[in-house]
């Protein structure tokens, strides 16, 4: 599992995951160790972590600057109670979204100053897929297809003074309609773009990590159906 904290990449993983440990900055293999702001740097590994290291990790992460930390790899073999442990400090939330492409160019919208692709939380009891067809298209005002999943990200922020992770579903998409195109400008977007690889390349660095990971998965999945874009 990865999830984004404060768009600081934490990633969750079993012991024969990650046999390498000399591409971490910082390897911490004791258990009982007190954690503290300041030895956070680079790309850390955490190994045979207790639950109250967890807690304290997660403390750190989410309330934090961190400016100097890069990622975060937590090995553990105690892989699903980790996970259960985490997403109980949390309440979680359901949301999906698309990667939408046209003509060698794929979809990207402006919101709150960052670059980013639509997306938006589920309403009542409807599928993950139908989200994010109704998000993609209210969002940008137009008519599409969706093809398969690309992948799922976890990112977590605070909301009315509530800890929230929100896990979003992600697919690949082709646009059927765009000639009334628009940013839905109430949910603060003020762009909708088309951009070829170039153009997506150069807004990547004005956005989020977890939107990146994003683009890579989708990168993968059009390769495998012998595309280009």
């Amino acid at each position: 599992m990865r999830l984004y904290i404060k768009d600081k990449p934490l990633r969750i993983k079993r012991p024969e995951e990650v046999k390498d440990h000399s591409k971490f900055d910082l390897v911490i293999n004791v258990d009982d160790i007190i954690l503290n702001e300041k030895a956070f740097r680079g790309n850390m590994l955490i190994t045979n972590a207790s639950r109250g290291m967890i807690k304290s990790l997660l403390f750190i992460l989410h309330h934090s600057k961190l400016k100097g930390l890069k990622s975060v790899t937590l090995v553990t073999p105690e892989f699903e109670e980790t996970i259960d442990l985490i997403k109980s400090k949390f309440k979680v939330i359901k949301a999906a979204g698309g990667v939408v492409q046209k003509d060698n160019k794929v979809l990207m919208i402006h919101r709150l100053g960052m670059w980013d692709f639509p997306k938006g939380k589920i309403e009542g009891k409807e599928s993950v897929e139908a989200g994010a067809k109704r998000e993609v298209e209210e969002e940008c005002n137009i008519k599409v297809q969706v093809k398969q999943e690309i992948c799922v990200t976890w990112h977590t922020y605070v909301h009315g003074g509530k800890d929230i992770l929100k896990k979003t579903s992600w697919f690949l998409m082709e646009s059927l309609d765009d000639s009334k195109m628009k940013p839905q400008k109430e949910e603060g977007i003020d762009e909708v773009k088309w951009m070829n690889a170039n153009e997506v390349n150069v807004a990547l660095y004005n956005t989020y990590r977890s939107i990146r990971h994003v683009y890579k998965k989708y990168r993968k999945e059009i390769k495998k159906g012998d595309k280009t874009v």
